[in-house]
C-alpha cells in the first residue's frame, strides 16, 4: 500500500501527532482534516486514506487539537466548531509537508464534518496553491460566505442522502463557493455514511476528483 511514518508537527504553541503514507512514486498528497470530537485515527478517514494512497496519493492524517485540548473539547465541543483555529492548524501542517519528504507535491485538503470548514478556510488562505478540496458530510457552512467566495481550489461536496440538514447546508454553501465545484449526494446514506457500500463510493468520488485536479509531478 504505501510506507507509513509516525509525524510529529510543530507549530507555533503546540505539537501535533500525525501519520505520513507515501506510496510509490506519489502524484500528490492529501491532508484529512478531521471532523467533530475525531482523531488521526478515524476509521472512516483511514478507510478513504487507504483509497487515495492505492490511487498514488501520499496522505497526513493528523490531529487538529493536542491531547489537553482534546479532553476540553470532550467537555464542552468549543474547539470543533473553531474553524479558524482548525484552519490555521491545517495551513501550519501544510507548511510543515514543504519541509518533508513530499516537499514537492501538489497538495489537496479532504475535510470531514466540521474539518471541512476548515479545510475552507485554509484553501481560501492559499488561493491556488490548494490542487482541490473534498468535503464528506462537511460543514462548508461554517466558513463565512466571504471565505467561500475566496476558494480557488476546485471543491467537492459529498452529502449524504439522509443527511436532511447537512445537504441543506451544502446546497447553500455551494452558492457561494468561487471555485470550480460540485455537490455529489449518496443515496440512502446517513451523515456517516456507516451503510455498506457508502464509504467506499466516498472513496472513489474523491480519488476521481483528486486525479481530476491534481497534477501529477513531472
Amino acid at each position: 500500500m504505501g510506507r507509513s511514518t509516525e509525524v510529529t508537527i510543530a507549530l507555533e504553541g503546540v505539537t501535533l501527532d500525525g501519520s505520513l503514507t507515501v506510496p510509490d512514486g506519489p502524484r500528490g498528497v492529501v491532508l484529512f482534516a478531521h471532523g467533530s470530537g475525531s482523531s488521526r485515527h478515524s476509521p472512516r478517514n483511514r478507510q478513504v486514506a487507504d483509497a487515495l494512497v492505492a490511487q498514488g496519493f501520499a496522505t497526513l492524517l493528523f490531529d487538529l487539537l493536542t491531547t489537553g485540548e482534546g479532553r476540553a473539547d470532550a467537555v464542552d465541543g468549543h474547539l470543533r466548531f473553531d474553524v479558524g483555529l482548525l484552519g490555521d492548524r491545517l495551513l501550519g501542517a501544510t507548511e510543515w509537508l514543504r519541509s518533508s519528504e513530499v516537499a514537492e507535491l501538489s497538495v489537496g485538503y479532504f475535510g470531514a464534518s466540521t474539518g471541512a470548514g476548515a479545510a475552507l478556510v485554509a484553501a481560501a488562505r492559499l488561493g491556488d496553491s490548494v490542487g482541490a478540496v473534498v468535503s464528506r458530510g462537511g460543514r462548508p457552512d461554517l466558513a463565512s460566505r466571504r471565505v467561500l467566495e475566496r476558494v480557488a481550489a476546485p471543491t467537492l461536496l459529498i452529502v449524504g442522502g439522509l443527511d436532511a440538514t447537512v445537504l441543506e447546508l451544502n446546497e447553500q454553501a455551494l452558492m457561494q463557493i468561487g471555485s470550480a465545484k460540485r455537490l455529489e449526494i449518496v443515496p440512502d446514506a446517513s451523515h456517516l455514511f456507516e451503510e455498506p457500500g457508502a464509504l467506499d463510493q466516498v472513496a472513489r468520488l474523491a480519488a476521481a476528483w483528486f486525479r481530476e485536479h491534481i497534477n501529477a509531478p513531472d
